[in-house]
């Protein structure tokens, strides 16, 4: 058998190189880069064997471990996880700031690889720098931490260790069902040993999704629970986007006439125009949606994990049965759903031909195309410009407005702006919304629009993001200047975390710790992106932000817009129940009135599995 000599660091990089997946008939890298941030935990291994091979595989240069993370998770939501990234960090620190990451990936079922550094195998200078100790247990390291935030976990403690790991990485990598995040902890000892590994280990592979059909048990139940429903309602998840079903959920809808909503993962599966498209559901879902979800006697759900959010925290639709089509059996089986463990798009090719010339009823389907017409227009007066201070609405209407010049994505995560943006974003494709409210994560915005720049150059990407999450995370607008990666991010300021001052209030509290006080000190937000390289201006109407995103997309560097908005200005239409616990001894009217209230609404809930 033919050998060759190298470190297990050039080995593992060499790996990564022949891996290719096929998209549209053709062979791509499957990895589209590593970003790295280097300290003496990975510099010597990896880092070498990163700068050897930096033409195939190219690095990354980041500005914070946790964003460059985000930023390889949104590199692979854009490529509906066709794609994706690695990153690399030292030991202790750089290691333990990608696990929010990790977690991000995780909840979002979204493939990347993460190569922390890791302490010594040999222990021959115990403890080293940024050395987490347990006293219990000396095989721990603060490594262990992304044990419960990954899918698979490994830590390499001999050369030829990963002659099995990495092979059973790509497998989790890949697996539509089991696809999330995967670490192998690489002790920087063992980084820099050499083995003799199989040449036959490099050769290239090819990946190619796997697409699950139903079971024909499975099939023939769902499609008979169906066949007896006279009010379905499709509630669209991620998965659709992930399985590139959207062909087949428009097909689906249309020929059966079965309303469609959406969750925000799956947003944009079908156009908003769609005549059969109720919009979003749940707690930030419209009116159309949640007026159907209420009267439907099944619900679809494809694709979707079914959180508290789309299904108003179960007491939305406790009325009707339950499908899952899923992928994955864990979310299948959920609310005591009946499931259909298949890809989204075979599952639901799968029902239009048992079901034939099934569909739905003739007026359930023409109150759908009604009540979706008057969300429309809905939308088109809540976003639409007024006097006073900026409203969140208003300012997504002028990036709406400016995003469909041309193909673009629109990037968000946490905070109030999701929910707006669920309600009243008309996304025209299923790439153009891009969301992560799986795990809600503040932060996500800026690093996330970059990683969907970098999987999409050709389109314009907008990053909407508070001033809370700005000023959580916004290194990486000096990244996307280094690396040429133009985006245009719209900052709201409202002061503080306006989201949760009005959940405060909604739950009976004062307003405490949310909002800046008016004597606090003003943060310059336009001067603090000029400083790290990007273009930026603050502007003090929607008229002004509408010249400024014009003016924008000629630019080709990074373009950074401020405007104050209103903290307590909210699209009243729409939404639906979300349980958030409320004090059950109030002391005072308002709270007495929320108790009642909330216990009211929990009597709708479904529990169960």
């Amino acid at each position: 058998m033919a050998t060759v000599r190298l470190t297990m660091a050039e080995a593992l990089v060499r790996f990564l190189i022949n891996q290719s997946v096929e998209i549209s008939g053709k062979s791509q890298p499957i990895f589209g880069g590593v970003f790295a941030i280097f300290g003496h935990g990975n510099v010597a291994g990896i880092g070498h064997a990163l700068e050897a091979e930096k033409k195939r595989l190219p690095t990354l240069r980041a500005h914070n471990e946790q964003a460059m993370a985000l930023s390889a998770i949104a590199y692979a939501k854009t490529h509906a996880r066709r794609r994706m990234m690695a990153c690399t960090t030292s030991i202790g620190p750089g290691a333990t700031n990608m696990i929010t990451a990790a977690a991000v990936a995780h909840v979002n079922r979204l493939p990347v690889l993460f190569l922390p550094g890791d302490v010594f195998v040999s222990r021959r200078p115990d403890p080293v720098l940024q050395q987490v100790e347990d006293f219990s247990d000396l095989t721990v390291s603060a490594n262990d931490c992304f044990r419960p935030v990954s899918r698979l976990f490994d830590r390499i403690v001999r050369p030829e260790q990963i002659l099995v790991a990495l092979p059973q990485a790509m497998r989790v990598l890949t697996d539509p069902a089991e696809c999330g995040p995967v670490t192998l902890a690489l002790p920087q000892d063992v980084q820099t040993e050499s083995f003799d590994y199989p040449v036959e280990f490099f050769r290239p592979r090819t990946w190619r999704g796997r697409a699950a059909e139903p079971d024909a048990e499975e099939l023939a139940e769902a499609a008979a629970a169906i066949a007896k429903s006279k009010r379905p309602l499709i509630l669209a998840g991620g998965g659709v986007k992930y399985a590139l079903a959207e062909k087949a959920l428009a097909r689906f809808a249309e020929i059966h006439g079965v309303p469609v909503t959406e969750t925000q993962a799956g947003k944009g599966s079908l156009a908003y125009d769609h005549p059969l498209n109720a919009g979003a559901i749940g707690v930030t879902g419209t009116e159309a949606a949640n007026d159907l979800a209420r009267d439907a006697d099944l619900v679809i759900a494809v694709g979707s994990r079914l959180a508290d959010f789309p299904t108003g925290s179960r007491a939305l639709f406790p009325q009707a049965g339950l499908i899952q089509l899923n992928v994955g059996a864990f979310d299948a089986a959920k609310h005591g759903a009946l499931p259909l463990v298949a890809d989204a798009g075979k599952g639901l090719a799968a029902l239009d031909r048992a079901l034939r010339s099934w569909s739905a009823s003739s007026a359930w389907t023409a109150r759908t195309k009604k009540l979706a017409k008057q969300w429309i227009k809905t939308t088109e007066s809540a976003t639409a410009p007024r006097k006073g201070k900026a409203s969140d609405a208003e300012v997504l209407g002028a990036v709406d407005r400016a995003a469909k010049r041309k193909k673009s994505i629109m990037v968000c995560a946490a905070g109030g702006l999701p929910g707006e943006l669920h309600k009243l974003w008309r996304a025209a494709d299923s790439t153009e919304y891009h969301l992560e409210y799986g795990y809600s994560c503040m932060g996500y915005e800026i690093a996330g629009g970059l990683g969907a720049k970098l999987a999409k150059p050709e389109r314009e990407v907008f990053v909407m993001v508070g001033d809370g999450s700005y000023l959580m995370m916004n290194s990486e607008i000096a990244t996307s200047v280094q690396l040429g990666a133009k985006l245009t991010v719209v900052v709201l300021d409202n002061k503080g975390f306006g989201c949760i001052a009005r959940l405060q209030k909604a739950t009976g509290g004062a307003p405490h710790n949310n909002l800046f006080p008016a004597s606090a000190p003003w943060v310059d937000f336009a001067a603090h992106a000029r400083a790290l390289g990007a273009d930026a201006v603050k502007v003090r109407s929607i008229a002004e932000l509408d010249f400024a995103l014009d003016a924008a997309a000629s630019k080709k560097k990074t373009q950074v817009i401020v405007i104050d908005t209103d903290p307590w200005k909210t699209t009243a239409e729409g939404g639906a129940w979300w349980d958030v616990a409320v004090h059950d001894a109030p002391r005072d009217t308002t709270r007495k009135d929320v108790l009642k209230n909330y216990e009211k609404a929990r009597k709708r809930q479904k529990l169960g599995a």
